[in-house]
This record gives structure tokens, sequence and C-alpha cells, in this order.
């Protein structure tokens, strides 16, 4: 696994701009509320970190990973945000349900960055079990959620100058 030594939410080979002034929208899963909760904290303290203001943070909670897609739609179809964060879990189980889920968010949210023609982030975890989850909510592996947060604001900058 490349991420078994290492934390994925390291930045310090990148330059991040301020992002003052940059409206964020955050849908938020609410299935698996340890975990996404974890990647919101994560990511709004990214954010606010980078310049964001608490004003200029929208947190829209939705009820499970697929409703990320819609949830985004709704946000970015009101036009007064620079980007917007999808942070979902979706931990393998017995069924193919794992599959469908994971592949039908990851293709809705592009749909919806390409339909709005603005960054939407996919800050979702798909793991095999619960623990691999928590170490990239804020465990050894990092935070997601930081990533998303990162990413949106590299690509609310490229979507600004272009």
């Amino acid at each position: 696994m490349s991420s078994s030594l290492k934390n994925l939410s390291d930045f310090s080979h990148l330059t991040v701009e301020n992002a003052a002034g940059f409206r964020i929208a955050i849908v938020v899963a609410q299935w698996n509320a340890r975990i996404t909760g974890a990647l919101l904290s994560g990511a709004v303290d990214k954010l606010l970190a980078h310049g964001v203001v608490e004003q200029d943070i929208e947190v829209i909670p939705v009820p499970g990973s697929f409703e990320l897609i819609s949830g985004a739609d709704i946000a970015l179809r009101n036009d007064g945000f620079d980007a917007v964060i999808c942070l979902g879990c979706v931990i393998q189980g017995e069924t193919k349900h794992f599959d469908f889920i994971c592949n039908a968010v990851a293709d809705g949210v592009a749909n919806v960055g390409i339909k709005y023609n603005k960054p939407a982030i996919f800050g979702v975890l798909t793991t095999d079990n619960e623990q691999q989850a928590l170490d990239r909510a804020g465990g050894k592996h990092g935070n997601k959620g930081e990533e998303a947060a990162v990413t949106a604001i590299q690509m609310a900058h490229i979507s600004r100058r272009f």
C-alpha cells in the first residue's frame, strides 16, 4: 500500500496561496458521522488557516455519500461559491453496494463540477474497514478533509485565473 508509511496530508512540498475572499461550500455526509465529522473539522480548519473567513464557509449536511452529488449541485446552482468540497465515507461491506455507491459518487461529483464549471472536490474515503477510514480522518495517514480543502483552494485559484 502506497500510504502505509506516510502522512498523506503533508503539504510541505506545495505552495498554497491565501484564500481570503473565497466562498466555499462543504457538503458532508451524515452517515459514518464519527469519520465525516473529523473530515469536516480538518477541512474547515485548513480553510481558516489559509484565509477563508468563517462566514464564507457553508456546511451542508446530507444523509449519506450518495446524496453528496445533489448537495453539490444545489450549492453550485446558487453561483455564489468558488468551490464545493464533498466529504463522505463508504466502508466496504458484504455486498456490491460499496462499488455502486463509490462509482456513482465519484462520477456524480465530477459531473457537477463540469456542469457548473466550478471546482467540485472529491473528499470521500472508500476504505475496506473502519480503521482505514479513521487512519485517513485525522489518524496516522493524515486527514482527507484537509487534503480536500487544499485542493479546493488551489483549484479555485486556477478557476479565477482563467
